[in-house]
């Protein structure tokens, strides 16, 4: 870890954590995508991460990230600048996962079947920066089923269900920016039902999910 990388997450870990409480549409959402591969026949790993911001209810195009992590090669061959491919990829690893650290700040962070994601980011995190991030996932699969329970079937379908119900288009599909951008339009509609339903803060919308997965396991 260098120097620079090191104040780097000393600054993260200065920022004040996110108000929960706030309107959604005074609050900055950070949609995330993850892709995964299985290495080595391990347990997935992550391989690229994509995020894009929703601030105040509106996608921000400027608000954009994208970060492929190098894969470590077994043997350790040399990379062109004299470094093992391990180590080379170690440092594309950390440099990547920093600039997320940087990207997504304490914002809530949102993703469709979030504990996934979740898992993934959390992983690199630890590995990576030895960073455990502290603000909250929304998974909008659980939040989506309990303000939408009149869309029927489509709701089974997963991701690809909500977006053809709701007539999104994911540009490039298994893209992880591309998803992201999907997610983030599932976002903006969901956030402008539960505000009807008077779910109108990152807090209520995580207290929805509670409550939707408790009801699940219960039921």
């Amino acid at each position: 870890m260098t120097t620079n990388q090191q104040q780097s997450i000393d600054a993260w870990h200065e920022l004040p954590a996110a108000d929960l409480r706030r309107s959604h549409y005074r609050t900055r959402y950070v949609v995330v995508d993850v892709e995964t591969t299985v290495i080595g026949g391990d347990a997935d790993r992550l391989v690229s991460l994509g995020a894009l911001a929703v601030v105040d209810g509106l996608i921000d195009f400027k608000d954009v990230f994208q970060a492929c992590l190098a894969n470590e090669s077994a043997d350790g061959e040399a990379a062109s600048d004299g470094r093992p491919q391990i180590e080379t990829a170690r440092f594309a690893a950390v440099d990547a996962m920093l600039a997320f650290l940087r990207f997504a700040g304490k914002a809530p962070l949102i993703s469709f079947h979030a504990s996934f994601a979740a898992q993934q980011v959390d992983s690199a995190m630890g590995e990576c920066l030895g960073v455990a991030l502290r603000q909250p996932w929304i998974d909008l699969a659980w939040v989506m089923s309990d303000l939408f329970r009149d869309v029927g079937d489509d709701s089974q379908g997963g991701l690809d269900g909500w977006l053809a119900h709701f007539d999104i288009e994911s540009i490039k599909r298994h893209d992880v920016v591309s998803d992201a951008y999907a997610t983030a339009k599932l976002l903006q509609i969901t956030i402008a039902r539960a505000a009807r339903k008077g779910f109108d803060s990152p807090s209520s919308l995580l207290d929805l999910e509670k409550a939707r997965r408790h009801l699940h396991q219960s039921g």
